[in-house]
């Protein structure tokens, strides 16, 4: 086996215990992500003058409902895996064996997002972009728990940084051999993700991209880049259509809408963006209070 490979984690690292709760390495990694995706885009909208705890208003309506969307478009599009003779159908529900898909994740959260922005009395879009670089940053710590959980590699590699699977593993593929190396495609995500952020922070600051341009190109460059992987994944892929896998055929769909968004948007607000918020739901300035006797001045 190569020296220089990357090696799988042991199965125990993938959970660990804390008096009578059982903590998942994959759920924690999410949860990180979440917490991460919460700063930067506080942050963002901070400075456009959402006040503080703005972000906390949203995604109490868009993680919930972006997580539940996560699961059940991976359920659904993995059918064979949860849906057999004999299954236990409460296998559906458990998010923390892995198995949540981040298109699955932006349907719901978007739902969710809408929902929020609306009661906080922000725009949807300004919301979305100011998320666009966080987003990216969330899904680069999530892929560190496909690395606990043994999943999400590609095809067999002879390269350095080739990622070992135990042949005892169950995703390691019957007809291989002992010692092959995979593409380590929750990695190669990672650094996709991390090169997206550089990129979307650098074209915004240069092209003052808002009313939701940003978050379309976060779309066209996560789909671009979830496309290619899935293309040579190997580990339980998703259902086909066509022969080609779902994930495939969503990545295709981001792209286009990416695509679409920007144009028509960019059509549609040729102007700048001066107000995040909704018609009429801009915090007012504080008056100043009249001035006492004591202050007032004198003749």
């Amino acid at each position: 086996m190569v020296s220089t490979s990357i090696p799988s984690p042991p199965p125990s690292w993938a959970q660990f215990f804390l008096g009578p709760l059982t903590i998942h390495a994959y759920a924690l990694c999410i949860l990180v992500g979440i917490i991460a995706a919460v700063v930067i885009t506080q942050r963002r909208l901070s400075l456009r003058g959402g006040a503080s705890g703005l972000v906390l208003d949203v995604i109490i309506w868009a993680v919930p409902l972006g997580i539940v969307g996560a699961r059940f478009y991976h359920v659904f599009t993995h059918g064979g895996d949860y849906f057999f003779a004999g299954a236990n159908l409460w296998n559906i529900f458990a998010i923390w064996d892995g198995g949540n898909a981040l298109y699955g994740s932006l349907l719901g959260g978007a739902v969710g997002a809408w929902i929020g922005c609306r009661r906080a009395g922000i725009k949807f879009w300004s919301f979305a972009d100011a998320l666009a670089p966080a987003m990216l940053v969330a899904q680069a710590v999530g892929r560190l728990g496909n690395y606990f959980n043994h999943e999400l590699f590609g095809l067999p590699t002879t390269l350095p940084w080739g990622l070992e699977i135990l042949p005892t593993d169950s995703m390691f593929p019957k007809d291989l051999p002992v010692g092959t190396l995979f593409h380590p495609l929750f990695l190669y995500e990672i650094i996709w993700n991390l090169v997206g952020v550089a990129i979307l922070l650098t074209l915004e600051r240069r092209l003052q991209l808002r009313w939701g341009r940003l978050f379309a190109l976060y779309l066209i460059w996560y789909g671009l880049g979830r496309s290619w992987l899935e293309a040579i994944r190997i580990d339980p892929t998703s259902d086909t259509l066509f022969g080609v896998p779902a994930n495939i055929w969503a990545s295709f769909v981001a792209i286009a809408l990416g695509i679409a968004l920007f144009v028509v948007q960019a059509r549609r607000h040729p102007e700048a963006e001066t107000s995040i918020f909704l018609p009429g739901r801009a915090p007012k300035a504080p008056v100043a209070p009249e001035p006492t006797l004591e202050e007032a001045p004198t003749a």
